[in-house]
């Protein structure tokens, strides 16, 4: 179970996120929309521990795996990315393999990562979070920089790792499909508060705020 009570993040005078209460539970997928600077990324990484809270309580059970927006690929081939990021057992080698073509790199495994376009880039990173099992995945934006294709390969990917693994899921998005399609629970952040949630039918088709209509119609859902 990851949990938030009374979460706050400020620099300075500026609070940047005010999170009352949230709890996510193992099994489900979480998505945090809401326009840019809403506080999406930074509730992520107070979650992840790649920054500290300002005050209140952030509790994260399990092991958690963190994709962050921006990703720089080591200077290795992309299965070498891949094994060096997987933990340490005898089937690394055959996780490898599923992961490069489940993502669609495998034509790619011996290409050096820094040569790769962005998306392809994108796919590899979300791989090296792929090919550990964990209680919670983190993922910010996966597939931002990827096109339909990829994007697809992307969304397949992340599913079949929930169902085998029974993960809980949080992540972010700008696309009002993906969400519909991955979402089990959306969350809507405005100035880094909650101002709308509640299950995928429910916030996309009837959310409850004046601002939360203006935001979804802007989105124009299908």
């Amino acid at each position: 179970m990851i949990k938030a009570h009374n979460l706050v993040k400020a620099y300075g005078e500026r609070t940047v996120l005010k999170i009352l209460s949230l709890t996510v539970n193992k099994g489900e997928t979480l998505v945090i929309v809401g326009p840019n600077g809403s506080g999406k990324s930074t509730l992520l990484k107070i979650i992840a521990g790649v920054i500290e809270k300002t005050s209140g309580e952030c509790r994260a059970e399990g092991k958690i795996y963190y994709l962050p927006q921006k990703n720089i690929p080591f200077r290795k081939s992309v299965r070498d990315n891949l094994l060096f990021s997987a933990d340490n057992t005898n089937e690394k080698e055959k996780r490898c393999d599923d992961i490069l073509e489940k993502l669609g790199l495998a034509c790619l495994a011996d290409k050096n990562a820094a040569k790769l376009s962005g998306g392809e880039c994108q796919r590899l990173c979300l791989g090296r979070v792929l090919i550990n099992k964990g209680d919670f995945l983190l993922l910010d934006e996966p597939s931002s920089a990827a096109d339909i294709e990829g994007t697809q390969l992307i969304e397949k990917a992340i599913r079949e790792y929930k169902d085998k693994t029974g993960c809980g899921i949080i992540m972010t998005t700008h696309s009002p499909r993906q969400a519909k399609e991955l979402a089990d629970r959306i969350i809507m952040l405005r100035n880094g508060e909650i101002v709308e949630e509640g299950s995928t039918a429910e916030l996309l088709t009837n959310p409850k705020t004046e601002w939360g209509k203006k935001f979804i119609d802007s989105w124009k859902i299908d």
